[in-house]
């Protein structure tokens, strides 16, 4: 198994960015403790300087958000949404057989705090909060962004009182990290409404920023997204929180990410490559997930070209045939031929990595509509728009796509093992259908959803847990032992060993109790996944 470290990538970067760096990064025992160590280096800046030059450490950060990318997210989130699986045998009992790696997830808990929430609180200490506020209101999106993927993970964490003391750090109970998200979310928009008004045009952040080169008017928009999404996600445990915040995205003055212009997505720089490029061609570990696959040939959606490549295996004939979750792999040569990404050219080594695009927007809009939310639109429009933007964004021309009421999920067979066949699980088309129910009008906006989102497996997935949306085939082997269902699939990502073993392990024995059953494993619910309907 091949994996990789933000590390690796940060220590290429600009001298300066790493003289930053270390006076932002910690050294940490358990990633959620000893919050107060940071490292002694002789010839770290003192707070002056590294006010300074704070802007060169963002991009670290921004990388930062898909550290370890392979265990932290392709081997879980990227599979369990249904866009990837790995032809990679790694051993006969692993995360995509339900038999969950601790090692793997544990890079998924631990990399956020060390390289995102870390810096961000030393940003703060430096003096950034009260001297700098529109470097201090990216931090804070920043930061929600990548701890709301630790929570979607593993479900209540260690965060309002985070760094608060050397030894057992409290673990939020889901409700109230969301709570705190909104709040932070409030202040970064705040802030960076009033410096645009005072010095339009300017920005204290420039080129080192990755994602948007210090346009704070897209901060804003990208602020006011993640809150839409955030919003949507409490949309059944919340409602009332759900609309409250939603409808304040939709109101904002700056908007939301509405062309591909705006999508937010992060360069690579300092050596770093594409992570899909890394792990897809380089490593050969990720292939096109079999879920996807089938959506995609039976829709004769155009955007298949622009994420896969047709099988090299001669057996496949150069079909778009990927790999299904949870199947027994004896050796990487069975299955590495099958369809994969496009590598030569969406996901090349230099890509950038996509945070959240407007597509995603247009889709959440057409939610909000079919929920009532006030500012969202016309459902139809909203659904319409979000296919032609991320058609648009892929470069693919859309032809009579949205006119297909025809077309449906293909059904999926393994040319090499038909024990893993699976009839097509969805009869949902294309083609808007006003007068269908709301839970059929939600399935189509979340199908096309899922397929604009794409490469994005931690959003995908999230998604699918609280919807139920797109039907997913299941795993064909579950060695969970009983812990998982089969049938409702894989909900969370159990906490790592290492809390439990050091001085918080009564603060995570505690969250425990917090999640829904009780019990720390991937089967159990968390906060803002509701069983049932979806009105």
């Amino acid at each position: 198994m091949h994996t990789h470290t933000s590390n690796k990538y940060i220590s290429k970067r600009s001298g300066t960015a790493l003289m930053v760096l270390s006076g932002l990064l910690l050294t940490l025992g358990s990633c959620t403790k000893n919050f107060e160590e940071y490292n002694t280096n002789p010839n770290a800046l003192n707070d002056a300087q590294t006010i300074a030059k704070l802007s060169t450490a963002y991009g670290p950060i921004e990388q930062a958000i898909f550290s370890n990318y392979q265990t932290a997210q392709n081997l879980s989130a990227d599979a369990y949404s249904g866009y990837m699986m790995s032809p990679t045998p790694f051993s006969a009992n692993y995360n995509l057989n339900y038999a969950l790696t601790d090692s793997w997830n544990q890079n998924g808990f631990k990399d956020p705090y060390n390289l995102v929430m870390a810096p961000v609180k030393k940003i703060a200490e430096v003096g950034a909060r009260e001297n700098l506020p529109d470097l201090w209101a990216v931090a804070l999106i920043l930061q929600v962004e990548a701890m709301d993927r630790v929570t979607d993970r593993f479900g209540p964490i260690p965060y309002t009182q985070a760094g608060t003391s050397v030894k057992s750090v409290p673990y939020d109970d889901q409700k109230t990290v969301y709570e705190a998200f909104f709040k932070q979310l409030d202040t970064a928009v705040a802030n960076l409404t009033t410096y645009v008004a005072a010095n339009p045009g300017k920005s204290t952040l420039g080129d080192g920023d990755l994602i948007y080169q210090g346009d704070y008017t897209q901060w804003i928009k990208f602020a006011n997204s993640l809150r839409l999404r955030l919003a949507m996600r409490v949309s059944k445990v919340d409602p009332e929180l759900a609309k409250t915040q939603g409808e304040k995205a939709l109101a904002q003055q700056a908007g939301l990410l509405t062309v591909p212009a705006d999508d937010a997505k992060v360069q690579q720089s300092g050596g770093r490559n594409n992570d899909l490029w890394q792990i897809t061609e380089s490593w050969g570990d990720n292939r096109l997930g079999a879920s996807l696959g089938t959506y995609l040939t039976g829709y004769h959606d155009p955007r298949i070209s622009a994420y896969a490549t047709p099988a090299k295996d001669p057996k496949l004939a150069g079909k778009y045939i990927g790999i299904r979750i949870g199947i027994a792999i004896n050796a990487k040569a069975d299955y590495v031929g099958y369809a994969s990404l496009n590598t030569a050219e969406n996901f090349k080594q230099t890509s950038p990595q996509y945070v959240m695009t407007a597509a995603e927007c247009w889709f959440l809009k057409a939610e909000a509509a079919l929920r009532g939310w006030a500012g969202a639109g016309d459902i139809k429009e909203d659904y319409e728009t979000g296919v032609k933007t991320s058609m648009d964004q892929w470069g693919v021309k859309i032809g009579n796509y949205l006119s297909d009421n025809t077309s449906k999920q293909a059904a999926y067979v393994d040319p090499k093992n038909a024990a893993n066949n699976s009839a097509a699980l969805s009869t949902i088309t294309i083609k808007w259908d006003g007068t269908a129910s709301k839970e059929r009008q939600l399935e189509r906006i979340i199908t096309q959803k899922w397929l604009a989102v794409f490469p994005e497996g931690q959003e995908a997935w999230a998604d699918y847990r609280r919807t139920g949306y797109p039907k997913l085939f299941p795993v064909v082997h579950n060695n969970s032992g009983g812990s998982i269902s089969t049938e409702e699939q894989i909900r969370r990502l159990p906490y790592p060993a290492v809390e439990y073993s050091t001085d918080n392990g009564s603060a995570v024995k505690e969250a425990v109790q917090n999640l829904l059953g009780g019990e720390d494993n991937g089967g159990t619910r968390l906060w803002w996944d509701v069983k049932g309907s979806n009105f």
